[in-house]
Protein backbone atom coordinates (compact mmCIF):
# COMPACT_ATOMS: atom_id res chain seq x y z
CA UNK A 1 0.00 0.00 0.00
CA UNK A 2 2.21 2.96 -1.49
CA UNK A 3 -0.63 5.64 -1.16
CA UNK A 4 -3.46 6.86 1.27
CA UNK A 5 -6.74 6.53 -0.60
CA UNK A 6 -9.18 9.30 -0.44
CA UNK A 7 -11.50 7.66 2.26
CA UNK A 8 -8.19 7.17 4.47
CA UNK A 9 -7.26 11.16 4.20
CA UNK A 10 -10.65 11.73 5.52
CA UNK A 11 -10.78 9.18 8.32
CA UNK A 12 -7.83 10.79 9.23
CA UNK A 13 -9.10 14.18 9.26
CA UNK A 14 -11.80 12.83 11.16
CA UNK A 15 -9.82 11.52 13.68
CA UNK A 16 -7.16 14.82 14.14
CA UNK A 17 -10.82 16.62 15.05
CA UNK A 18 -12.26 14.36 16.94
CA UNK A 19 -9.06 14.52 19.49
CA UNK A 20 -9.15 18.26 19.23
CA UNK A 21 -12.86 18.32 20.61
CA UNK A 22 -12.45 15.54 23.18
CA UNK A 23 -9.13 16.95 24.54
CA UNK A 24 -10.72 20.77 24.55
CA UNK A 25 -13.48 19.43 26.85
CA UNK A 26 -10.94 17.49 28.74
CA UNK A 27 -8.28 20.38 29.90
CA UNK A 28 -11.25 22.62 30.76
CA UNK A 29 -11.65 19.85 33.67
CA UNK A 30 -8.04 19.08 34.21
CA UNK A 31 -6.69 22.58 34.25
CA UNK A 32 -9.15 23.57 37.33
CA UNK A 33 -9.73 19.87 38.82
CA UNK A 34 -7.22 20.02 41.85
CA UNK A 35 -9.11 23.52 43.07
CA UNK A 36 -12.25 22.01 42.58
CA UNK A 37 -12.07 19.31 44.38
CA UNK A 38 -10.06 20.83 46.82
CA UNK A 39 -11.30 24.05 47.43
CA UNK A 40 -15.46 23.56 46.35
CA UNK A 41 -16.18 20.09 47.42
CA UNK A 42 -13.76 20.52 50.50
CA UNK A 43 -11.39 17.29 49.70
CA UNK A 44 -8.37 17.15 51.47
CA UNK A 45 -4.98 15.96 49.56
CA UNK A 46 -5.03 12.56 50.30
CA UNK A 47 -8.77 12.24 48.60
CA UNK A 48 -7.00 14.08 45.99
CA UNK A 49 -4.18 11.47 45.42
CA UNK A 50 -6.67 8.89 45.66
CA UNK A 51 -9.08 9.93 42.69
CA UNK A 52 -6.12 10.75 41.01
CA UNK A 53 -4.56 7.53 41.26
CA UNK A 54 -7.67 5.05 40.83
CA UNK A 55 -8.07 6.63 37.48
CA UNK A 56 -4.19 6.45 36.39
CA UNK A 57 -4.68 2.51 37.89
CA UNK A 58 -8.12 2.57 35.18
CA UNK A 59 -6.25 4.00 32.64
CA UNK A 60 -4.17 1.50 32.31
CA UNK A 61 -6.48 -1.44 32.39
CA UNK A 62 -8.89 -0.04 30.31
CA UNK A 63 -6.49 0.24 27.77
CA UNK A 64 -5.58 -2.83 27.71
CA UNK A 65 -8.90 -4.56 28.12
CA UNK A 66 -10.02 -2.69 25.21
CA UNK A 67 -6.96 -3.35 23.01
CA UNK A 68 -7.45 -7.03 23.71
CA UNK A 69 -11.26 -7.47 23.21
CA UNK A 70 -10.70 -5.23 20.21
CA UNK A 71 -8.23 -7.77 18.74
CA UNK A 72 -10.71 -10.63 19.66
CA UNK A 73 -13.49 -9.35 17.75
CA UNK A 74 -12.08 -7.49 14.82
CA UNK A 75 -13.72 -4.08 15.82
CA UNK A 76 -11.98 -0.85 16.21
CA UNK A 77 -14.60 2.17 16.15
CA UNK A 78 -17.31 0.79 18.47
CA UNK A 79 -14.60 1.08 21.59
CA UNK A 80 -13.68 4.95 20.10
CA UNK A 81 -17.01 6.11 19.90
CA UNK A 82 -18.26 4.78 23.80
CA UNK A 83 -14.78 6.22 24.91
CA UNK A 84 -15.57 9.74 23.88
CA UNK A 85 -19.07 9.31 24.88
CA UNK A 86 -17.82 8.08 28.78
CA UNK A 87 -15.36 11.20 28.99
CA UNK A 88 -18.61 13.41 28.03
CA UNK A 89 -21.08 11.80 30.45
CA UNK A 90 -18.36 11.71 33.13
CA UNK A 91 -18.36 15.67 33.19
CA UNK A 92 -21.61 16.25 33.66
CA UNK A 93 -21.31 13.88 37.06
CA UNK A 94 -18.56 16.29 37.76
CA UNK A 95 -21.24 19.39 37.43
CA UNK A 96 -23.80 17.67 39.59
CA UNK A 97 -21.52 16.68 42.49
CA UNK A 98 -21.84 17.75 45.97
CA UNK A 99 -19.01 16.01 47.56
CA UNK A 100 -16.22 14.59 46.66
CA UNK A 101 -17.14 10.96 47.18
CA UNK A 102 -20.00 11.78 44.43
CA UNK A 103 -17.00 12.06 42.26
CA UNK A 104 -15.86 8.50 42.09
CA UNK A 105 -18.09 6.63 39.74
CA UNK A 106 -17.85 9.79 37.30
CA UNK A 107 -13.99 9.09 37.82
CA UNK A 108 -14.41 5.64 36.87
CA UNK A 109 -16.52 6.56 34.20
CA UNK A 110 -14.05 9.16 32.82
CA UNK A 111 -10.93 6.85 32.79
CA UNK A 112 -12.75 3.96 31.29
CA UNK A 113 -13.32 6.12 28.41
CA UNK A 114 -9.44 5.13 27.44
CA UNK A 115 -10.68 2.20 25.88
CA UNK A 116 -10.69 4.49 22.55
CA UNK A 117 -6.90 4.72 22.81
CA UNK A 118 -5.57 1.42 21.94
CA UNK A 119 -7.94 0.49 19.11
CA UNK A 120 -7.85 4.23 17.89
CA UNK A 121 -4.28 3.84 17.42
CA UNK A 122 -4.18 0.49 16.08
CA UNK A 123 -6.86 1.74 13.76
CA UNK A 124 -4.68 4.51 12.52
CA UNK A 125 -1.69 2.07 12.12
CA UNK A 126 -4.01 0.04 9.79
CA UNK A 127 -4.92 2.71 7.51
CA UNK A 128 -1.01 4.64 7.13
CA UNK A 129 1.65 3.47 5.14
CA UNK A 130 5.38 3.06 6.46
CA UNK A 131 5.43 6.54 4.53
CA UNK A 132 3.01 8.50 6.38
CA UNK A 133 2.28 6.43 10.14
CA UNK A 134 4.72 8.60 11.51
CA UNK A 135 3.34 11.78 10.41
CA UNK A 136 -0.27 10.84 11.27
CA UNK A 137 0.40 9.88 14.70
CA UNK A 138 2.09 13.30 15.46
CA UNK A 139 -0.66 14.70 13.66
CA UNK A 140 -2.84 13.05 16.13
CA UNK A 141 -0.42 14.66 18.97
CA UNK A 142 -0.38 18.05 17.36
CA UNK A 143 -4.76 18.16 17.95
CA UNK A 144 -4.36 16.57 20.88
CA UNK A 145 -2.35 19.27 22.31
CA UNK A 146 -4.14 22.49 20.05
CA UNK A 147 -6.86 21.11 22.13
CA UNK A 148 -5.78 21.05 24.92
CA UNK A 149 -4.47 24.56 24.81
CA UNK A 150 -7.96 26.05 23.51
CA UNK A 151 -9.57 24.11 26.77
CA UNK A 152 -7.04 26.09 28.98
CA UNK A 153 -8.10 29.28 27.14
CA UNK A 154 -11.78 28.29 28.03
CA UNK A 155 -11.17 27.53 31.67
CA UNK A 156 -9.28 30.33 32.07
CA UNK A 157 -11.06 33.05 29.82
CA UNK A 158 -14.62 32.01 32.13
CA UNK A 159 -14.26 30.02 35.10
CA UNK A 160 -14.99 33.75 36.49
CA UNK A 161 -17.77 34.33 34.76
CA UNK A 162 -19.90 30.84 35.06
CA UNK A 163 -18.19 29.09 37.63
CA UNK A 164 -16.65 25.18 38.18
CA UNK A 165 -19.98 23.59 37.89
CA UNK A 166 -21.35 24.99 34.40
CA UNK A 167 -17.99 25.16 33.11
CA UNK A 168 -17.91 21.45 33.28
CA UNK A 169 -21.39 20.93 31.86
CA UNK A 170 -20.06 22.83 28.73
CA UNK A 171 -17.05 20.68 29.05
CA UNK A 172 -19.19 17.82 28.10
CA UNK A 173 -19.93 19.06 24.56
CA UNK A 174 -16.77 18.98 22.56
CA UNK A 175 -16.34 14.93 23.91
CA UNK A 176 -19.98 14.23 22.37
CA UNK A 177 -19.22 16.23 18.91
CA UNK A 178 -16.16 13.40 18.75
CA UNK A 179 -18.52 10.58 19.46
CA UNK A 180 -20.51 11.82 16.84
CA UNK A 181 -17.79 12.43 14.31
CA UNK A 182 -16.46 8.61 14.30
CA UNK A 183 -20.04 7.32 14.36
CA UNK A 184 -21.12 9.37 11.27
CA UNK A 185 -17.34 9.66 9.46
CA UNK A 186 -15.29 6.62 10.09
CA UNK A 187 -16.20 3.13 8.07
CA UNK A 188 -14.86 0.48 9.33
CA UNK A 189 -13.78 -2.52 7.03
CA UNK A 190 -15.37 -5.51 7.24
CA UNK A 191 -12.60 -8.64 7.08
CA UNK A 192 -14.98 -11.75 7.24
CA UNK A 193 -12.38 -12.84 9.99
CA UNK A 194 -12.37 -13.39 13.60
CA UNK A 195 -9.55 -13.88 16.05
CA UNK A 196 -10.70 -15.62 19.34
CA UNK A 197 -7.28 -15.82 20.53
CA UNK A 198 -5.67 -13.23 22.69
CA UNK A 199 -2.12 -11.85 22.87
CA UNK A 200 0.29 -14.67 24.45
CA UNK A 201 3.93 -13.56 25.40
CA UNK A 202 4.64 -16.07 22.77
CA UNK A 203 3.57 -13.57 20.27
CA UNK A 204 6.07 -11.34 20.67
CA UNK A 205 9.66 -11.47 19.67
CA UNK A 206 12.98 -10.27 21.82
CA UNK A 207 13.57 -7.37 19.99
CA UNK A 208 9.70 -6.05 21.15
CA UNK A 209 10.11 -7.22 24.36
CA UNK A 210 13.62 -5.44 24.58
CA UNK A 211 11.16 -2.08 23.53
CA UNK A 212 8.75 -2.63 26.24
CA UNK A 213 11.77 -3.21 28.96
CA UNK A 214 13.29 0.02 28.32
CA UNK A 215 10.35 2.08 28.10
CA UNK A 216 9.35 0.40 31.43
CA UNK A 217 12.59 1.93 32.74
CA UNK A 218 12.22 4.91 31.35
CA UNK A 219 8.58 5.27 32.16
CA UNK A 220 10.02 4.61 36.27
CA UNK A 221 11.67 8.19 35.91
CA UNK A 222 8.84 9.74 34.44
CA UNK A 223 6.96 11.37 37.09
CA UNK A 224 4.21 13.61 37.00
CA UNK A 225 4.81 17.50 35.76
CA UNK A 226 3.07 18.53 38.54
CA UNK A 227 6.64 18.11 39.89
CA UNK A 228 7.82 20.98 37.66
CA UNK A 229 5.41 22.83 38.47
CA UNK A 230 5.56 22.65 41.54
CA UNK A 231 9.26 23.47 41.25
CA UNK A 232 8.81 26.62 39.81
CA UNK A 233 6.23 27.31 42.70
CA UNK A 234 9.45 26.81 44.84
CA UNK A 235 11.63 28.99 42.80
CA UNK A 236 9.52 31.95 43.10
CA UNK A 237 6.82 32.02 40.61
CA UNK A 238 2.98 32.63 41.99
CA UNK A 239 0.63 30.40 41.79
CA UNK A 240 -1.62 32.16 40.07
CA UNK A 241 1.04 32.06 37.29
CA UNK A 242 1.44 28.18 37.22
CA UNK A 243 -1.46 27.55 34.46
CA UNK A 244 0.64 29.84 31.57
CA UNK A 245 3.26 27.75 32.25
CA UNK A 246 0.84 24.68 31.93
CA UNK A 247 -0.08 26.15 28.37
CA UNK A 248 3.63 27.54 27.39
CA UNK A 249 3.99 23.14 27.55
CA UNK A 250 0.98 22.57 25.63
CA UNK A 251 1.53 24.77 23.23
CA UNK A 252 5.08 23.69 22.68
CA UNK A 253 3.78 20.10 22.57
CA UNK A 254 1.54 21.04 19.89
CA UNK A 255 3.57 23.21 17.55
CA UNK A 256 5.89 20.36 17.40
CA UNK A 257 4.40 16.50 17.72
CA UNK A 258 3.63 16.44 13.53
CA UNK A 259 7.01 17.78 12.66
CA UNK A 260 8.86 15.14 14.87
CA UNK A 261 6.16 12.41 12.90
CA UNK A 262 7.25 13.64 9.61
CA UNK A 263 10.57 13.57 10.80
CA UNK A 264 10.47 9.68 12.17
CA UNK A 265 8.91 9.25 8.71
CA UNK A 266 12.13 10.85 6.79
CA UNK A 267 15.23 9.53 8.89
CA UNK A 268 13.69 6.51 11.30
CA UNK A 269 11.47 5.92 14.42
CA UNK A 270 15.17 5.52 16.81
CA UNK A 271 16.70 8.74 15.88
CA UNK A 272 13.63 10.71 17.22
CA UNK A 273 13.52 8.99 20.04
CA UNK A 274 16.51 9.59 21.05
CA UNK A 275 16.18 13.01 20.71
CA UNK A 276 13.54 13.06 22.80
CA UNK A 277 15.38 11.25 25.64
CA UNK A 278 17.91 14.15 25.50
CA UNK A 279 15.44 16.85 25.20
CA UNK A 280 14.31 15.28 28.51
CA UNK A 281 17.99 15.21 29.99
CA UNK A 282 18.09 18.97 28.53
CA UNK A 283 14.76 19.52 30.92
CA UNK A 284 16.65 17.44 34.14
CA UNK A 285 19.70 19.58 33.97
CA UNK A 286 18.19 22.74 33.82
CA UNK A 287 16.09 22.40 36.93
CA UNK A 288 19.10 21.03 38.66
CA UNK A 289 21.98 23.67 37.46
CA UNK A 290 19.28 26.52 36.25
CA UNK A 291 18.45 29.36 38.94
CA UNK A 292 16.56 31.70 37.16
CA UNK A 293 12.80 32.00 36.27
CA UNK A 294 13.79 33.12 32.44
CA UNK A 295 15.58 29.23 33.00
CA UNK A 296 12.84 27.28 34.09
CA UNK A 297 9.92 29.61 31.78
CA UNK A 298 12.35 27.56 28.73
CA UNK A 299 12.56 24.50 30.49
CA UNK A 300 8.61 24.43 30.21
CA UNK A 301 9.04 24.56 26.24
CA UNK A 302 11.80 21.87 26.78
CA UNK A 303 9.53 19.81 28.15
CA UNK A 304 6.79 20.20 25.29
CA UNK A 305 9.32 19.94 22.64
CA UNK A 306 10.56 16.44 24.29
CA UNK A 307 6.75 14.64 24.44
CA UNK A 308 6.22 16.04 21.02
CA UNK A 309 9.01 14.02 20.22
CA UNK A 310 8.58 10.67 22.36
CA UNK A 311 4.83 10.08 22.00
CA UNK A 312 3.76 10.12 18.68
CA UNK A 313 7.12 7.67 17.71
CA UNK A 314 6.96 5.66 20.42
CA UNK A 315 3.50 4.25 19.79
CA UNK A 316 4.49 3.87 15.87
CA UNK A 317 7.31 1.83 16.84
CA UNK A 318 4.90 -0.05 18.93
CA UNK A 319 2.53 -0.22 15.84
CA UNK A 320 6.09 -1.84 13.97
CA UNK A 321 7.39 -3.80 16.12
CA UNK A 322 4.45 -5.83 17.05
CA UNK A 323 2.77 -8.85 15.02
CA UNK A 324 0.01 -7.08 12.45
CA UNK A 325 -3.12 -9.62 13.91
CA UNK A 326 -2.25 -8.18 17.05
CA UNK A 327 -1.80 -4.09 16.99
CA UNK A 328 -4.57 -3.51 19.22
CA UNK A 329 -3.82 -5.91 21.81
CA UNK A 330 0.24 -4.98 21.62
CA UNK A 331 -0.51 -0.81 22.24
CA UNK A 332 -3.03 -1.52 24.85
CA UNK A 333 -0.34 -3.88 26.92
CA UNK A 334 2.13 -1.40 26.41
CA UNK A 335 0.62 1.37 27.74
CA UNK A 336 -1.03 -0.98 30.50
CA UNK A 337 2.38 -1.59 31.20
CA UNK A 338 3.89 1.69 31.07
CA UNK A 339 0.81 2.97 33.26
CA UNK A 340 1.87 0.66 35.98
CA UNK A 341 5.58 1.76 36.10
CA UNK A 342 4.29 5.44 36.00
CA UNK A 343 1.98 4.79 39.20
CA UNK A 344 4.93 4.34 41.71
CA UNK A 345 7.43 6.47 39.43
CA UNK A 346 5.30 9.62 40.77
CA UNK A 347 5.42 8.50 44.82
CA UNK A 348 8.86 7.29 44.42
CA UNK A 349 9.72 11.04 43.22
CA UNK A 350 8.34 12.89 46.35
CA UNK A 351 9.46 10.71 48.04
CA UNK A 352 13.43 11.47 47.16
CA UNK A 353 11.92 14.81 47.07
CA UNK A 354 10.93 15.16 50.92
CA UNK A 355 14.13 13.23 51.99
CA UNK A 356 16.36 14.28 50.05
CA UNK A 357 15.94 17.86 48.06
CA UNK A 358 14.10 18.58 45.19
CA UNK A 359 16.95 18.48 42.57
CA UNK A 360 17.13 14.48 43.48
CA UNK A 361 14.15 13.05 41.69
CA UNK A 362 15.86 15.00 38.24
CA UNK A 363 18.98 13.02 39.08
CA UNK A 364 17.29 9.94 39.48
CA UNK A 365 15.53 10.49 36.01
CA UNK A 366 18.16 11.23 33.89
CA UNK A 367 19.90 7.92 35.05
CA UNK A 368 17.02 5.70 34.04
CA UNK A 369 16.35 7.92 30.62
CA UNK A 370 20.66 7.20 30.21
CA UNK A 371 19.60 3.40 30.44
CA UNK A 372 16.49 3.40 28.29
CA UNK A 373 18.79 5.31 25.80
CA UNK A 374 21.52 2.79 25.50
CA UNK A 375 18.72 -0.36 25.74
CA UNK A 376 17.27 1.51 22.85
CA UNK A 377 20.50 1.31 20.86
CA UNK A 378 20.08 -2.81 20.49
CA UNK A 379 16.63 -2.04 19.31
CA UNK A 380 15.82 -2.97 15.39
CA UNK A 381 13.61 -1.23 13.25
CA UNK A 382 11.07 -2.65 11.22
CA UNK A 383 8.85 -2.09 8.60
CA UNK A 384 5.07 -4.30 9.51
CA UNK A 385 3.04 -2.27 6.63
CA UNK A 386 0.76 -4.72 4.56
Amino acid sequence: MDQETAEQKKSMRTFAAASFFNDMGSDIIYSLWPTFVTTVLKANMAALGFLDGLGDALVSLSQAASGYFSDRIKKRKIFIWMGYLCGSTSRLGYALSAVWQHLIPFRVLDRIGKIRSAPRDALVADISTDQTRGRNFGLLRTMDNAGAVTGILISIAFLNIIGYRLLFALAAIPSLVGALLIVLNIKEQKTGQKIYKGLALKDIDKNMRLYIVLNAVYALGAFSYSFLLVYAVKSGFKVGFVPVLYLIYTAAAAAFSLPFGKLSDKIGRKPVLFMAYLFWAGVSLGIIFGRSLIVIVLMFVLYGVHKAALDPVQRTLVCELCPLTFRASSLGAFQMIIGFCALPASALAGFLWERFGMAVPFYFSLGLTVTAALLLLFVKEQKNSF
